[in-house]
C-alpha cells in the first residue's frame, strides 16, 4: 500500500532504511515539526513524531497520527483530528529512562545530596543528619502505565513494599504487593514513603494531590511527579511544604511550564525541580524504542491490521485501549 508518509522526528540514515524497509513503495518525507511546509502536510496520510494541534488542521489527508510522546492529551480534544484518524503514542518508550531519573531523585532527597552538593560548593564541611532507607519502605505508584511500572519495578528490587492505584481493575503484575483502583488514594496515601505520580492530564487528574490529600501523606513522605504538573496543587503544595511538611518534592513537570521566574516553588523548601527533561531524547534508547514503536505499527497499518496496532489512543479517556 503506497502512502505518503511525513516524518518529523531527528532519524539518522539506519532509521531511515528501517523504515522505508518497512514501507515500500510509500513515498517518505523527513522534515522537523518547526521546518514543515504545509505543502508537506496538505500530502501527508501518516505523520510519524507531534506536530502542533494547528498544524494538524492543515492536513485533510491524514489517515494515522504517530505520537513521538506518551502523552495524548492535546490531540484528543475535540475538532484536533477528523473523526476516523488513529491516534497512537510511544508509551513504552520513555520507562526507562524516566523511570532512572525517579530513582535519581528519590535517592537524592532521602540521602541528602543536593545539600552536600551545595555544602561543596561553599566549601562546608557539614553533617546534614539523618537519613532514610529504601529498604523496608512503602511505595505508592499512582498511575500503573510503562512508566509508574518501571518505577515500582526498580523500588521492589530495592526492598521496598510496592503497592500500585490505576484507573480500572486488573491482574496485579508480579513487581506489586497490592493494586488498588484511584478510589482509594486516600486511604492509601498515609500508608505511603514514596509517592510517584505518572498521571495523564484529564478532568480525573486535575489537582489529584490538593491541600487535604497532601497532608493525608506521612510529614516525612517524599513525592514525585514526572506525569504532568496539573496533577499537583502548585499553592498548596508550597504551603505545605513551607509548614515542614514532606521529607521532600521531587517534579520534573510543573504547573504552568516553564515555571514562571517569580514562582514560590523555586524556593520552597525540600523542593527539587527538574524542566520536563527526564524524557525526551536524553537518552538514546528512548529515541531507538520511539523509531520500533513507530515502525511495528507502520508494518500493521500497511497491511490493514489497524486493530492490532501498539498503543492507540482511546480519544474519550487519552489513554491506550485495553
Amino acid at each position: 500500500m503506497s502512502k505518503q508518509v511525513l516524518v518529523v522526528i531527528p532519524v539518522e540514515e539506519r532509521h531511515k532504511e528501517y523504515l522505508e524497509n518497512i514501507g515500500t513503495g510509500c513515498v517518505f518525507t523527513y522534515t522537523s515539526p518547526k521546518a514543515v511546509t504545509e505543502e508537506e502536510l496538505a500530502n501527508a496520510q501518516i505523520i510519524i513524531g507531534n506536530v502542533s494541534a494547528e498544524q494538524l488542521a492543515k492536513a485533510p489527508k491524514l489517515e494515522w497520527f504517530q505520537l513521538n510522546s506518551a502523552g495524548s492529551d492535546a490531540f484528543c480534544k475535540p475538532g484536533v483530528l477528523r473523526e476516523g484518524v488513529l491516534l497512537t503514542n510511544a508509551t513504552g518508550a520513555y520507562g526507562l529512562a524516566i523511570s532512572e531519573h525517579m530513582l535519581g531523585v528519590t535517592l537524592m532527597m532521602q540521602k541528602h545530596l543536593a545539600e552536600y552538593y551545595v555544602n561543596q560548593k561553599n566549601h562546608q564541611w557539614k553533617d546534614e543528619g539523618t537519613v532514610t532507607s529504601i529498604y523496608g519502605s512503602t511505595t505508592l505508584v499512582v498511575g500503573l502505565g510503562d512508566i509508574g511500572g518501571e518505577y515500582a519495578k526498580r523500588m521492589k528490587a530495592l526492598g521496598s513494599y510496592t503497592i500500585g492505584l490505576r484507573r480500572t481493575e486488573g491482574e496485579k503484575p508480579d513487581y506489586l504487593d497490592e493494586v488498588f483502583t484511584t478510589e482509594h488514594l486516600d486511604e492509601l496515601l498515609p500508608r505511603a514513603d514514596f509517592v510517584a505520580l505518572s498521571l495523564p492530564n484529564s478532568p480525573a487528574t486535575y489537582h489529584i494531590l490538593d491541600e487535604r490529600r497532601l497532608r493525608l501523606m506521612k510529614k516525612t513522605a517524599f513525592l514525585l511527579n514526572v506525569g504532568r504538573g496539573s496533577a499537583i496543587d502548585p499553592e498548596a503544595l508550597n504551603r505545605v511544604l513551607h509548614d515542614g511538611w514532606l521529607g521532600g518534592c521531587g517534579v520534573d513537570v510543573t504547573e504552568p511550564e516553564p515555571l514562571p521566574e517569580d514562582s514560590p516553588l523555586w524556593d520552597a523548601p525540600r523542593m527539587y525541580i527538574t524542566p520536563h527533561i527526564s524524557g525526551q531524547y536524553h537518552l538514546q534508547e528512548t529515541f531507538e524504542r520511539i523509531v520500533r514503536i513507530a515502525g511495528g505499527n507502520l508494518e500493521k497499518f500497511l497491511a490493514g491490521e489497524k486493530d492490532s496496532m501498539k498503543n492507540l489512543v482511546d480519544f474519550k479517556t487519552g489513554y491506550r485501549r485495553r
